[in-house]
């Protein structure tokens, strides 16, 4: 059983860090993901062990806050929450951050006078302490009772020991008089510092709003209301009271409420927001309509099908959230170092304090004191955190905009290393509505004759291009006949009987099964091949009667498509189970060199096997149903849907439109997400590898350089804006 859990009071990695590492050592837990950009926290657990109740408490256990989801609640409702949420934090923040600056300049403006009153200096500082910067006090004060340690632990300990270095300051000046130390006091530093590090979050919040805007974008779409026919009574009702069968009014301009099937009217619907194809598609009596989708000028009614998380929609959200919730390989290294970052930069501390304290010939308590401060203060666990997560909500966002959905932050991240793509042709390449365009029969038999048996036959078959032959008889007004001992070969045909006669559809392979050769159609089959058609060999009662021919399209976009995935350096093959002749005509067409033709079901799967043993990272891209063993295969399936069908669980990616370019923006996507990632991580460490030495004092002898702890909170605040700012650049790609 999964359940995911609003989390409340997380600020950094290493907040994050802990909450999961509770829930992965709880007894009856299977797997946790806790995700800082969301606040909340995904968990599978078993329910015979433990409870939702039980792993509200374990979450509140370490000092963070936790509930139960609200049951009932629609996507848009939960978050239009979340965005409520950030955006009260982020306003409330900014409102502290600029009542505490206008304090701290004031205050630093009042030291420099002759006699400062240093009581007066310290009401003011406490104050912004208790109201300003109270919940970093609390949060750090929670993290140690739970033997851990945070970035609130930091600011805590750094604010905390020049607020009490100064109170001393203030009470007992002759202590530090007597010593040969003048008593300075860090009162406006305190301030300033909480100023600018709250000033940081509120930019921080706002920015990782912007994050969730394809979310929160997509879950804006659902109308609140629908006009509902009951008894011949149009009723404007909220969403959540429509039914299945309620007849359902789509009027021109608006968007459809649920999905449905259309029962009369007709109308062009702009599906943009779910294929992000922007031609309207038209739509008829019994044609499916989506919630969501915008009608165009005609009017019509429609039965609602399909509701809720269940609609197309709201599939798209699922997954979309399912993605933003999981975790990129590339983090791993993030949560190592995020995991002990904060116990280091303790003892980092504690280090630099002893060796000013001990050798600096010239005040050394005070720069002992203010260095070690400083080197508190600048440390920022939150980039390292923020730099692969914010990446990846950006990058899965603009995706399902573009009509590409990533199943998770593994998916994103594997998408980008792909060096060979195998293509499926039927439905991938082609439009996976063949036709029957041939029909040669031996010269004893008619061509009525021919298609009423091989329809018959082929009704019971689930293949594509069965359904092509059933639909030109049943077009031509044939009665099909019935069948027994139907046996489907696969990869191969089927066989039955039909009017006492053994019959047998199906390709080359059945022939050479059946013991029989295509004599005198051989020529016609190579014929209809070259042409890209495939050919279909009919007999009866063991012998070849006819010879049948099938044409698949080739999607008007393919072409485009496949150029635009060798631009991008990618090996491309066709795998199908087609003959070679048609296959090459086919790949000839779209531009493909690579052919790998009339090959079984399994021999799909052992062609990709193949590939990857050469050391190849290799995604195959099919239908999701046909091909979902070599999808499977793959080391990353990209799986072609339609509109509604935009969860096949077969792929890793998803395409909503049937588009060969939607596969090379996948691609690209993903390869500048990784170098987004990387930028991110290289800041990241840089940042505190550089950042902490210096705070620390190694520039002093040489270039007589100490960083102020007011410059060193403004540095700490802008690496964490810097990474989320340079994360929101994806929302720019396509």
């Amino acid at each position: 059983m999964k359940i995911t859990l609003p989390i409340t009071g997380m600020t950094c990695a290493a907040c994050q860090a802990r909450v999961q590492r509770v829930l992965e050592q709880t007894p009856g837990v299977e797997s946790a993901a806790v995700n800082l950009l969301l606040n909340q926290a995904t968990v599978a657990f078993d329910p015979a062990t433990i409870t939702p109740e039980h792993l509200v408490e374990t979450v509140r256990s370490t000092g963070y806050g936790a509930e139960l989801p609200t049951i009932g609640s629609d996507a848009r409702g939960q978050e239009a929450e979340r965005d409520r949420h950030v955006a009260h934090e982020a306003k409330n923040l900014f409102v502290k951050a600029l009542v505490s600056l206008v304090l701290g300049l004031g205050t630093m403006a009042y030291s420099m006078t002759a006699h400062p009153n240093g009581l007066a200096l310290w009401a003011v500082t406490t104050f912004v302490m208790l109201w300003a910067g109270r919940h970093f006090y609390i949060r750090a004060w929670q993290a140690f009772r739970h033997r851990a340690a945070d970035m609130n632990t930091l600011i805590a300990v750094g604010t905390g020991a020049a607020y009490l270095y100064s109170v001393f300051a203030t009470v007992a000046p002759e202590f530090f008089l007597t010593g040969g130390v003048a008593p300075d006091l860090y009162y406006e530093a305190v301030i300033v510092i909480i100023a600018l590090i709250l000033m940081g979050n509120a930019l921080e919040a706002r920015a990782r709003r912007q994050t969730g805007a394809a979310l929160r974008g997509l879950t804006e779409l659902q109308p609140a209301t629908a006009t509902v026919l009951r008894d011949g009574t149009e009723h404007d009702l909220p969403i959540g009271e429509v039914r299945v069968g309620d007849l359902v009014l789509a009027r021109p301009g608006e968007r459809i409420a649920v999905d449905g099937e259309l029962v009369s009217g007709r109308s062009a619907v702009d599906e943009s927001m779910l294929t992000g194809e922007s031609m309207p598609v038209e739509k008829g009596a019994g044609s499916a309509v989506f919630g969501g989708t915008v009608n165009g000028a005609g009017a019509f009614r429609y039965h609602a099908t399909t509701l809720g998380e269940a609609s197309a929609l709201g599939r798209i959200v699922r997954l979309l959230k399912e993605a933003q919730g999981t975790r990129a390989p590339m983090q791993r290294l993030a949560d190592r170092i995020s995991a002990v970052f904060v116990p280091v930069v303790l003892g980092l501390a504690v280090v630099t304090f002893v060796v000013w304290y001990l050798f600096s010939a010239d005040a050394p308590l005070v720069r002992a004191f203010a260095s070690s401060v400083t080197v508190l203060i600048i440390a920022c666990p939150c980039a390292m955190g923020l730099a692969v997560p914010t990446a990846v909500m950006v990058a899965t966002g603009r995706g399902a905009e573009l009509g590409v959905l990533f199943k998770g932050g593994e998916a994103l991240e594997r998408a980008g290393r792909i060096d060979a793509l195998v293509l499926d042709k039927t439905g991938t390449v082609t439009e996976g509505k063949p036709s029957l365009t041939d029909i040669v029969p031996v010269s004893s038999r008619t061509e009525e004759a021919l298609l009423v048996e091989t329809a018959s036959l082929e009704a019971l078959s689930e293949h594509p291009l069965a359904a092509a032959i059933v639909g030109a008889a049943r077009a031509r007004g044939l009665t099909l006949l019935p069948v027994e001992e139907f046996r489907a070969l696969p990869g191969k045909g089927a066989i039955g009987i039909v009017s006492g006669s053994v019959i047998g559809v199906g390709n080359a392979r059945l022939l050479e099964e059946l013991g029989l050769s295509p004599g005198a159609l051989a020529p016609e089959a190579v014929r209809l091949a070259g042409n890209g058609r495939t050919p279909i060999f009919v007999a009866q009662d063991g012998e070849v009667t006819g010879l049948l021919g099938v044409a698949d399209k080739v999607r008007s976009t393919s072409k485009e498509g496949v150029a635009a995935l060798r631009a991008l350096g990618l090996d491309l093959i066709l795998l199908t189970g087609d003959s070679r002749r048609t296959a090459d005509a086919v790949a000839a067409e779209v531009g493909i060199t690579q052919v790998v033709a009339e090959v079984l079901p399994e021999g799909k799967v052992a062609e990709i096997a193949r590939l990857r043993s050469t050391g190849r990272v290799v995604a195959m891209v099919g239908d999701g149903i046909n091909d979902a063993p070599a999808l499977a295969a793959a080391d990353i399936g990209i799986a072609i849907g339609g509109g509604a069908d935009i969860a096949a669980e077969a792929g890793d990616v998803v395409l909503m439109r049937p588009d060969l370019r939607a596969a090379a923006s996948a691609i690209r996507l993903s390869r500048r997400t990784i170098r987004i990632m990387r930028q991110n991580l290289f800041w990241a460490f840089i940042y505190n590898v550089a950042g902490i030495p210096i705070a620390a004092g190694v520039l002093y002898p040489a270039f007589g350089l100490l960083l102020n702890p007011m410059i060193a909170s403004a540095a700490m605040a802008l690496s964490s804006v810097s990474v989320v700012g340079n994360s929101l650049r994806l929302r720019r790609f396509g």
